[in-house]
């Protein structure tokens, strides 16, 4: 799962730009951008795939790491596979990838 991963309060307006988790986009420009409907986005929050921070409203709001986790689940989506399989596909790709990191960091470490 793809967690809201810092406070919104503790980026500088500067860091904002630069910062990947910092959760920019509303529930619809992020549909927008990916080409995809807020339902689409709310049944990946509900799959636990990407957990969105809170606006003071209650509104979703997503960062770019998010989307991009989106847009991977969509491609498959869109390739016909449904969207339990996608989201366990993105999840199993992140970890083998998380594992390869570490094993490469451990064996650089030898």
């Amino acid at each position: 799962m793809i967690p809201a991963q810092r406070d919104p309060s503790a980026t500088s307006g500067a860091d904002k730009f630069d910062d990947e988790n910092y959760p920019a986009y509303t529930m619809g420009r992020a549909a927008e951008m990916l080409g995809t409907t807020p339902g689409f986005l709310r049944s990946l929050d509900e799959a636990k795939l990407i957990e969105p921070q809170r606006s003071t409203g209650g509104h979703r709001r997503y960062s770019r790491a998010q989307l991009r986790v989106a847009g991977r689940v969509r491609e498959l989506v869109d390739q016909g596979t449904g969207l339990d399989a996608a989201c366990r596909i993105v999840t199993l790709e992140d970890q083998l990838h998380e594992a390869q990191r570490l094993n490469t960091e451990l064996r650089s470490n030898d």
